[in-house]
């Protein structure tokens, strides 16, 4: 196992000290997230009372297959989401996609109490933008989207090229944008993605994670949002969603 996988499976082992008995987890993808739900499946076979909802087919698979039960339909919020992260800045907004499963994993977060990201400390940044920023579109016209984003100041790339392109679960295309000055604003940058014709979902999570769990060489971190990025009123006044975008 290279050094990388190890610090991936720290962050991961360091996540599952959250868990508790009776929760329903939000089970992310990627391969730092593996490792937790690999490690959730220790704790079912252990006796543990826990249920799942997968965010993408791979991850219900492996799910399934180390008897992890799994919840098909939500009512009431998931207790505690863990995923990985292609990039953290330090406000712990992030970018999520590079390995396809983008949307399902934003309506996981966004349904957990609770969403803690599990990252090697490669994969922090001083701003965003440092690779591609996935987002996943209809295929139909699809052409007419892509110039769209284009006019927000990003190039793009079909991800697997026009040919053969990636399919996602959901039957879409990913369109890889690049910022060739990174990314100023993320949660600008978010709400105009998210409102232009033909996207689905786009892989900036901004204001959503509760903490990041980041191991380097001296062991697993914890950081946590400052106050100023606390979670917001919901619509009842109370803690409700995130400025989730």
């Amino acid at each position: 196992m290279s050094n990388q996988e190890r610090l991936k499976r720290a962050a991961a082992e360091k996540a599952l000290e959250l868990v508790q008995d009776g929760m329903l987890l939000g089970l992310g993808s990627g391969s730092t997230a593996k490792y937790f739900t690999e490690g959730v499946g220790r704790l079912v076979a252990s006796g543990m009372k826990l249920r799942c909802v997968p965010s993408s087919r791979a991850t219900a698979e492996l799910a399934a297959g180390l008897g992890i039960p799994i919840v098909q339909e939500l009512l009431g919020a998931i207790d505690l989401a863990v995923d990985g992260a292609d990039e953290v800045d330090p406000n712990l907004n992030l970018i999520k996609g590079r390995g396809g499963a983008l949307f399902r994993e934003k309506i996981v977060a966004a349904a957990s109490k609770r969403f803690v990201v599990v990252v090697d400390e490669s994969k922090l940044v001083k701003q965003l933008g440092v690779g591609v920023l996935p987002v996943e579109v209809s295929p139909f016209l699809w052409r007419t989207t892509a110039e769209r984003l284009i006019a927000l100041g990003s190039s793009l790339t079909v991800r697997g090229g026009e040919e053969a392109p990636f399919i996602t679960d959901n039957g879409n295309l990913i369109l890889d944008l690049t910022f060739e000055a990174g990314i100023d604003n993320p949660v600008d940058l978010a709400a105009a993605i998210k409102v232009t014709t033909g996207v689905v979902e786009h892989g900036l999570f901004v204001e959503m994670t509760d903490t990041c769990i980041v191991a380097g060489p001296t062991g697993p971190r914890t950081l946590g949002r400052s106050a100023v990025a606390a979670r917001k009123p919901g619509p009842d006044g109370g803690q409700g969603p995130k400025g989730r975008h």
